[in-house]
């Protein structure tokens, strides 16, 4: 048994190391279902680490932002719509709106308020078309911006994230700001860091670790 120093409570050692184990299978990308195949747990229960992991990176990347910004930082509006969706013109408002800045080799995003909030307001007014057309102008600037030569951390985590979120087979609005920091956290952080970052950021906002 491991005492923590700060509470006098006793731990499993075993329960410590598969709390590594887990931290270690989500900075390397393994989804919650495969890393509770793996440890032999319960779906339900690696959701919930992961979930818990998650809001501490977003926390984690506030801190960081503020800390090591520069003056000169820029950046960029993108909206994401899975592709499924990309051609349907009422599910426009189901995109998510978000910020891209850029400091030197990093990222740090800001999602902007759901514009689901008017899509009401636009259907009862018959203005849809004249915002699908709005969006599919803009879809067509950024596949240019993406495919330019204007290589720089903004456009770089523009591909990384649609990459990484589309592992995920949907995304609710509800948990979307955190997968978007969990994309910032990995595109920011080198593999063999984040591993160390994240034990650090766990076990310091849990006393023990447990």
């Amino acid at each position: 048994m491991v005492k923590c120093s700060a509470c006098k409570k006793k731990y499993s050692p075993s329960r410590i190391d598969q709390i590594k184990q887990l931290i270690k299978l989500f900075c390397d990308d393994e989804n919650a279902l495969t890393a509770s195949h793996t440890l032999h747990l319960s779906y339900a229960t690696v959701l919930k680490y992961y979930q818990n992991f998650r809001h501490l990176i977003a926390e984690y990347c506030e801190t960081q932002y503020h800390l090591n910004r520069t003056g000169e930082s820029q950046y960029e509006e993108y909206l994401y719509l899975e592709k499924s969706k990309r051609h349907n013109k009422k599910a426009i408002f189901d995109s998510h709106n978000f910020l891209t800045f850029g400091y030197g080799n990093n990222v740090y995003t800001l999602l902007m308020p759901s514009l689901g909030m008017y899509k009401q307001q636009f259907l009862e007014d018959n203005l849809e078309e004249v915002y699908y057309k709005e969006f599919s102008k803009f879809m067509r600037a950024s596949k240019l911006i993406k495919i330019s030569e204007h290589d720089n951390a903004i456009t770089r985590f523009w591909h990384y994230f649609e990459t990484f979120i589309t592992t995920f087979k949907g995304v609710s609005d509800e948990f979307f700001p955190y997968y978007l920091k969990e994309a910032e956290f990995k595109f920011n952080t080198p593999l063999q860091q984040r591993t160390e970052i994240l034990e650090q950021l766990y076990f310091r906002s849990n006393g023990s670790g447990i």
